[in-house]
């Protein structure tokens, strides 16, 4: 693949009108991503991740080139990012996310791009001050300080679906962990 090639390939326009309509800056990176039903691209602002696809609609003599509207399938600000692995042997991206929702795999289509490190940087950006918090039972969860695009400052609490904060031991645990991180970011325990 040419030099001139590489920079050739971009994303359909209404695909590109999608993506200006719905984030909130300038795209850091972009990547192809690999699907069955049409065109996939994924996008990473400063503020957030963008997923978009433009689904293939069959006109009925063989031209594969129209597309129906594109779809904004993800749209999510880098704080509700937990992590992200990247294996490069399938060059797919899992995006694990904080509120417990399935990871959404990112099958890149194989050409260059920045995507992993541009995702990587972000979470690290947005993720101030962390700490691992041992629970009865030998569960664990994660209390985290986490940033905004804007810079406004938050906790987070990570935990599994077996993490109980009815259970007393388990909520003064998790509690006391999020005091400590606040306190150690200047927010109010």
């Amino acid at each position: 693949m040419g030099f001139r090639s590489w920079f050739a390939h971009r994303p359909q326009k209404a695909v590109r009108r999608t993506v200006r309509s719905h984030r909130t800056d300038s795209v850091l990176a972009r990547a192809a991503l690999v699907t069955s039903t049409g065109e996939a691209w994924a996008f990473a602002t400063r503020a957030e991740l963008l997923l978009i696809s433009a689904p293939e609609t069959a006109t009925g003599q063989g031209d594969t080139e129209s597309r129906g509207a594109p779809s904004v399938v993800v749209h999510r600000e880098w704080a509700d990012v937990d992590r992200a692995t990247y294996d490069t042997d399938s060059n797919v991206i899992r995006v694990h996310w904080v509120d417990g929702d399935e990871p959404t795999p990112l099958t890149l289509d194989g050409r260059r791009t920045v995507l992993p490190q541009v995702l990587r940087e972000r979470v690290q950006w947005s993720v101030v001050l962390a700490e691992p918090v041992k629970l009865p039972g030998g569960r664990t969860a994660r209390v985290a300080v986490r940033r905004r695009v804007d810079g406004e400052l938050f906790s987070q609490v990570i935990g599994g679906s077996d993490v109980d904060l009815a259970d007393p031991a388990t909520a003064e645990a998790i509690d006391a962990a999020e005091a400590r991180v606040r306190s150690a970011a200047g927010l109010p325990a």
